[in-house]
């Protein structure tokens, strides 16, 4: 290599190192929902904050949240365990962890343009089972899903091994979503039936192949229980190599996630923290101010717990989930909500108060994920 492309390589590879990781949350210590669920057959389940896991109906799986890796570089892990084993997949089945990436956070690959970059994906791994994996990257263009996928290879059973692979530049197909919306997701896969694996990996990003997405796949990971898979140091940087991992404050890292996903939690008299009125004597509204902007317009769900707006006349006693968004904002990124109870009874109009809960294991939760 000449000296002038040497250097050329050292700048690109601090240029990269300065660039914040378009991965959130790649070292797994944000779980706002919790450390596990169980019982998982199909569906989107989220435990660690944006990774999503869809067994799609191959298994039943525990999703949870490692706080006891054995790395010294990363102390949290996110693990999906098989506990009743699929057998071998109908040919459209598939599991699968994946990663939706914000459009914003895309823009710097400049994809569909002359100019578009390489990114490589690196991450550790560990499973009871060896063999090859893929790693899918997908994003829109003219409305059509297209993919670049690359293959790694699992070679010790149990052991943590850190993989990294790079995607070509994508200098042809114009990415449709650049802002908000999804700009590109990463499918790492677990299992998968035919219809996806019998073809050829792809070598250029292309219109999706179904039988071409995950050809040469054969982890099998989720056809006997006990197995699993589990995942951490997850990061994506521009360019050919795999930098060291982009470290940030858990602050930071906790404000990341909360663009997609808040909550708030409590127990019997816990206030939630939300100041409202009285409209009259049964209708009150609550103001909800968000950590940080949202993604978008957040979906509402409250658990069947019961709370109450605690004034100097407090109102009767109603469950969390009765609570509704009013008139959601027309502007994208909303910083705050209001929720409203229009049966809630017992106050005077006019009155201030805030929520009360009135049983344990009370939750808001306000959802914009990708």
């Amino acid at each position: 290599m000449s000296k002038a492309a040497e250097l050329a390589a050292l700048i690109g590879g601090q240029s990269s190192l300065a660039m914040p990781n378009m991965i959130i949350n790649g070292d797994c210590r944000v779980a706002q929902r919790g450390t596990s669920t169980a019982s998982i057959t199909g569906g989107t389940n989220f435990v660690v904050d944006r990774w999503l896991f869809n067994p799609s109906g191959h298994g039943t799986w525990t999703l949870s949240q490692n706080s006891s890796t054995g790395l010294s570089e990363f102390e949290t892990s996110v693990k999906m365990l098989c506990t009743t084993g699929g057998g071998s997949p109908a040919a459209s089945d598939y599991v699968s962890m994946t990663y939706n990436i914000e459009g914003y956070d895309t823009q710097i690959l400049k994809m569909g343009t002359s100019d578009a970059e390489r990114f490589t994906v690196s991450f550790y791994v560990k499973s009871n089972k060896t063999g090859t994996g893929i790693v899918e990257a997908q994003m829109t263009s003219g409305g059509s899903s297209v993919e670049y996928s690359r293959s790694f290879t699992i070679s010790q059973a149990n052991t943590w091994e850190k993989k990294s692979v790079t995607m070509i530049a994508n200098t042809s197909l114009a990415q449709d979503n650049k802002t908000t919306s999804t700009g590109l997701t990463l499918y790492f896969i677990l299992d998968s039936g035919t219809n996806q694996t019998t073809g050829t990996l792809p070598t250029t990003w292309a219109d999706q192949t179904f039988v071409n997405r995950w050809a040469g796949h054969d982890l099998a990971i989720g056809r006997n229980a006990d197995d699993y898979m589990e995942m951490t140091g997850l990061q994506v940087d521009v360019g050919d190599v795999a930098q060291p991992f982009k470290y940030e404050s858990f602050k930071d890292n906790l404000a990341r996630c909360q663009r997609y996903y808040f909550n708030i939690t409590g127990d019997n008299t816990d206030y939630a923290g939300l100041m409202g009125y009285a409209n009259g004597t049964s209708d009150v509204r609550f103001s909800v101010k968000f950590p940080v902007p949202m993604r978008a317009n957040p979906t509402f769900a409250g658990t069947s717990t019961a709370c109450r707006m605690d004034a100097a006349d407090d109102s009767n006693e109603f469950d969390i989930d009765e609570l509704a968004i009013e008139r959601p904002h027309t502007t994208s990124s909303p910083s705050t909500i209001n929720l409203i109870e229009s049966a809630a009874d017992g106050m005077t109009a006019g009155q201030g108060g805030q929520l009360e809960f009135r049983a344990d294991s009370g939750e808001l939760e306000f959802d914009a994920e990708l």
